[in-house]
C-alpha cells in the first residue's frame, strides 16, 4: 500500500497513511513502522512527527475531519429558507458521497477511531472536539429549518445516517448502495416527522 499524494504535506501524507492502515488492518496494523512504509518515508518520520501512539492518532482523527469536511462542504449546505427540501437533498448528497468511492475507507477508518476513542479518555476528548465541528452546524440548520427541538432531532439524525452508513459499508448491506433517490428518500421522510407539526 502507498499513499504518497502529490502536493501533500508531510504532515498530510503521515495522518493519510495512518488512515489507509487503519481502514485496511485495523487499530493493531497501526504502527510508525507502517505508516513509514505506507507513506514512502524514511524509517522513523512518523515518529519524528508524532513520538507516541496517542499523538499518531490524534493526528489521523484530525486529518479525518479534515477529509469529512470537504465531502459536504459549507457553500454546499442549504440557506435553512431554502425548506427542508433544500436540507434533505444536501444531507442526500454527502450520504451517497461517503458510501462511494474513496469515502468508504475514510468511514471504516472513521470507526475505528470511534471504537479506540471508548478505550482511551485522552483520545475520547480529541475526536468529540472533532465531530462538534459537523455536529453544531447541523443542530443550527434544523433550528432554523423550524424543530421544536433541535438538540434531540439532531441526535436522531446523525444515528440515522451513522446507522446507514455503518450498515452500508460494514453491515448486512455492505453489497449495496443506495441511490442518491433512494437516500434523499429516506431523509425527507425522517425530516417530515421532525419538523412537520
Amino acid at each position: 500500500m502507498s499513499v504518497r499524494s502529490a502536493g501533500a504535506s508531510r504532515t498530510e501524507l503521515i495522518a493519510d497513511a495512518a488512515l489507509a492502515l487503519l481502514a485496511e488492518r485495523g487499530m493493531r496494523g497501526l504502527t510508525h513502522r507502517a505508516v513509514d512504509e505506507a507513506a514512502g518515508l524514511p524509517q522513523g518520520s512518523t515518529s519524528n512527527h508524532a513520538r507516541t501512539r496517542l499523538a499518531l492518532l490524534e493526528t489521523a482523527v484530525r486529518r479525518q475531519a479534515e477529509r469529512e469536511a470537504v465531502i459536504l462542504t459549507p457553500t454546499e449546505m442549504p440557506d435553512p429558507v431554502e425548506g427542508r427540501a433544500a436540507l434533505t437533498g444536501a444531507l442526500a448528497l454527502a450520504l451517497h458521497r461517503y458510501l462511494t468511492g474513496d469515502s468508504r475507507e475514510l468511514l471504516v477508518s472513521r470507526y475505528e477511531l470511534a471504537l479506540e476513542a471508548t478505550r482511551r479518555p485522552e483520545l475520547r476528548a480529541y475526536y468529540d472536539a472533532a465531530g462538534r465541528q459537523f455536529r453544531e452546524p447541523l443542530e443550527a440548520l434544523l433550528r432554523a429549518a423550524g424543530s421544536s427541538a433541535p438538540e434531540r432531532h439532531t441526535l436522531s439524525l446523525v444515528a440515522w445516517c451513522d446507522g446507514l452508513m455503518f450498515s452500508c459499508v460494514a453491515g448486512s448491506f455492505h453489497a449495496a448502495v443506495p441511490t442518491e433517490e433512494e437516500l434523499r428518500a429516506g431523509l425527507d421522510e425522517l425530516l417530515r416527522g421532525m419538523l412537520e407539526r
